[in-house]
């Protein structure tokens, strides 16, 4: 009964629910081993259900606000990539408020999607680098393409089969014959 009340207690933590008060402080487990930080951190940072959708929301018209200003300085492609990743990276924080930081980093880390979220956030910091310290525009520009089509792939890897899918639908589209 104590590791199903844990269980439960850890699940609480996850969704941001409010613990009962004798398990507010980091407790030592069976085991022996302390809470990891990220159980810590998320125990201390619990958010009520309406602040969760506040600050989805915020973050996310943010997130969609930046990217889609960052249409209009376009023909700037330093100030273009600035926008356009700060936007992405508003927008991918937005959903840690629904699912917690702890469950976010996990489900990105997750070995489906691994390679799409370390190539996604490669690009990121590659036009961000390209933008703040190369300062050359057809390489900002080119960065961004990839961040691009980083992110459209790593949004495909949360829909089943969506990867396999487009990647059949690319191949059918390159192997006509003329």
């Amino acid at each position: 009964m104590e590791k199903m009340n844990n269980a439960f207690e850890k699940m609480k933590m996850l969704v941001g629910m409010e613990v009962e008060d004798e398990h507010q402080q980091p407790a030592i487990e069976e085991d022996g081993n302390s809470f990891s930080f990220m159980d810590d951190f998320n125990r201390q940072c619990t958010l009520t259900t309406k602040q969760r959708l506040y600050g989805f929301a915020i973050c996310l018209v943010s997130g969609l606000t930046c990217t889609l200003l960052s249409i209009l300085v376009f023909f700037h492609p330093i100030k273009f990539g600035i926008t356009f990743t700060f936007g992405n990276l508003l927008a991918l924080g937005s959903t840690a408020f629904l699912i917690g930081p702890k469950r976010q980093v996990s489900m990105m880390l997750d070995p489906v999607r691994i390679y799409a979220t370390a190539i996604y956030l490669a690009s990121m910091i590659i036009a961000l680098f390209c933008a703040f310290y190369v300062r050359n525009k057809l390489l900002t520009l080119l960065a961004i393409m990839l961040e691009f089509g980083a992110l459209i792939w790593y949004s495909l890897s949360y829909f089943p089969f969506a990867r396999s899918m487009v990647s059949k639908i690319m191949v059918s589209c390159f192997d006509t014959e003329f």
